[in-house]
């Protein structure tokens, strides 16, 4: 790969990853957030849509309505996936800690492995099957800790919240041909559409103070805009390499927090923080393995 190409490839991703380190930020600054989880996911989910769309618009012009006929149904199925990602993630992240919320969502390459195996027949690596006991062991250290605060229905959703996204990354692998960014417009229709159903049904409105329509609006950005440039710069490295660089979301979703510049200064708990060291380790256990097997792979191809 040419350099230069290499370079706005790697900055596209970091810079997806560090949009995205943003989002748990975001929603600590909503008034009262316990009260407007779904105005504030109708609203995320209208942005995330309206900003996907106005891109696809952009980019196939024609063709546009006929790749939405397209998605199938592994497409919808991702779909649904990604809203319960998006439910959940929000759920989780205002009953319990950033930092517990973040390196349970980090633990989704190693639930999608999973669901690779039941679904799409695969074998993993025995360095995968020691990074999924590895991970494993770091999400029981942060789901016990919720069992102690009483906060466990935190570190469930944040769990739901990757089994959701990784549930969409088997759906991207099922029907390869399936048009790009069309099922992540639809799960920000779709989340909407769900979101507005449910405060209908509870006789509440979408309206919530104009600050907390601001941020979703802000998060929903973060997240569409994230996801174009992440796609652009996804298909110049490995599994492993992206694994890697999108950890640049977890850390610096936890740090954001941290910082007393933003006017947080959440602190994780001990156990939170080994838990979470323990699902990084993981993941560069990992990535190191599908590296030394992808370098394999070319030095025999080489050979040959």
């Amino acid at each position: 790969m040419p350099t230069k190409e290499y370079s706005k490839a790697l900055c596209a991703v970091l810079f997806a990853g560090t949009l995205w380190s943003f989002g748990a930020l975001t929603v600590r600054y909503m008034i009262h957030p316990h009260d407007y989880r779904w105005q504030y996911l109708f609203f995320r989910g209208l942005t995330v849509a309206g900003i996907l769309c106005i891109y696809l618009l952009r980019r196939e012009r024609s063709q546009f309505i006929q790749n939405f006929k397209r998605i199938g149904l592994s497409g919808c199925i991702g779909a649904i996936g990604l809203v319960c990602a998006f439910i959940f993630f929000i759920w989780s992240i205002t009953l319990t800690t950033v930092a517990n919320t973040l390196f349970l969502f980090a633990c989704t390459p190693f639930i999608a492995a999973f669901m690779g195996i039941i679904i799409l027949k695969e074998r993993l690596r025995p360095t995968t099957w020691a990074a999924m006991t590895m991970a494993l062991l770091g999400i029981s250290v942060m789901v016990i800790e919720g069992f102690e605060l009483g906060s466990v229905l935190g570190a469930v959703t944040g769990f739901g919240s990757a089994c959701g996204f990784a549930a969409f990354s088997i759906s991207l692998r099922l029907r390869k041909e399936a048009p790009q960014f069309a099922n992540i417009a639809l799960a920000g229709m779709l989340c909407a559409v769900l979101t507005f159903c449910i405060l209908y049904l509870q006789g509440n409105s979408v309206l919530m103070p104009i600050r907390n329509i601001l941020l979703s609006m802000i998060h929903g950005s973060l997240v569409g805009v994230g996801l174009i440039l992440f796609s652009f710069g996804a298909k110049h490295f490995t599994a492993a390499e992206l694994n890697l660089l999108t950890l640049i979301e977890v850390v610096g979703g936890v740090v954001w927090v941290y910082l007393p510049i933003f006017g947080i200064h959440e602190v994780p708990s001990i156990q939170t923080v080994i838990g979470g060291c323990i699902v990084c380790a993981a993941i560069l256990l990992n990535s190191l393995g599908d590296k030394r097997q992808y370098l394999s792979s070319r030095l025999r191809l080489f050979k040959t």
